[in-house]
């Protein structure tokens, strides 16, 4: 009798330390997650989040933030992050203190086309997000995606963003080529789906979506057609949809992140401070690059 007494208040024991460790427990995680979102309103930093192409690499964007260097003197930071197909996230670079906007490059090492392979991206950028929301705690931010960048990006908002505390303001799609290579009058299963899941966008983003014509056919690689169709998408359900049409010999697909036309719609429209920018041609509402 006396022993199961014992082994009662043994019980009672570990039940009150085990309540007592678990009160202290929550208790911290409360204090850090109110510390978290304390920080993220008070935040100034409005990071500009990058994802490059098919078969492109962290590395995709790097000749165009030195060009931006060069031309607002604003030095901003570049940090690459890789997102691993085993989950794995690594990262290269830093971010300066107090710089507010820095620029930073999400790659996949499942870096291949085709609609599965977006939907994949989407999820290990969702985690990739995931992750800077936490190291950096920005309450906004910018995107910019190239060619399938643009697509991981359309359906990482349609799918992925559920946020309350954290506002993507403007997204730059670059040559994205929303229904692949077919004509508008076969429209892919990803068109289809995005779509059918356009109300999940964003109501507050303002899009800007470039289009790149060697030809007013094509870039070289993405027909107009195919770039066009994301105003089927967004248009109507954000803010503001805008396309710009960039001509010329820098037209060609791979070559525009790094065209001085998108570096000046880049400055005009998705970084918050502005400088000196080129004229749109009134006509059109095109830059041409001669």
């Amino acid at each position: 009798m006396l022993k199961i007494k014992q082994q009662r208040r043994w019980l009672v024991v570990i039940l009150v330390l085990v309540t007592g460790i678990l009160a202290i427990l929550a208790g911290n995680w409360t204090n850090h997650n109110i510390q978290l979102m304390e920080n993220r309103q008070r935040s100034v930093m409005s990071p500009v989040i990058m994802i490059p192409g098919s078969s492109a690499s962290v590395n995709r964007f790097d000749s165009l933030v030195r060009k931006l260097n060069r031309v607002d003197h604003r030095n901003h930071s570049l940090l690459k992050v890789k997102v691993y197909n085993d989950g794995k996230i690594t990262y290269n670079g830093r971010i300066r203190p107090r710089d507010r906007e820095p620029f930073i490059v999400v790659g996949f090492q499942n870096n291949h086309d085709g609609y599965q392979n977006i939907k994949l991206q989407a999820q290990m950028f969702s985690k990739a997000f995931s992750q800077l929301k936490s190291r950096y705690a920005f309450n906004n931010f910018k995107g910019i995606g190239h060619s399938n960048g643009g697509l991981v990006y359309t359906y990482f908002l349609e799918h992925y963003f559920n946020e309350r505390q954290i506002r993507i303001t403007r997204l730059l799609t670059i040559a994205s080529p929303f229904n692949f290579a077919e004509p508008l009058d076969r429209k892919t299963e990803m068109l289809t789906d995005f779509e059918k899941n356009r109300d999940k966008l964003p109501a507050n983003l303002d899009v800007y979506s470039v289009v790149g014509s060697e030809n007013y056919v094509e870039d070289g690689l993405v027909s107009v057609s195919s770039a066009e169709a994301g105003k089927y998408i967004y248009q109507g359900v954000v803010k503001h949809y805008t396309q710009i049409t960039v001509t010329g010999r820098l037209a060609q697909h791979s070559a525009l992140p790094q065209n001085q036309q998108v570096i000046d719609i880049i400055q005009r429209h998705i970084l918050n401070h502005h400088h000196h920018h080129l004229p749109v041609n009134p006509a059109t509402g095109n830059y041409n690059n001669e």
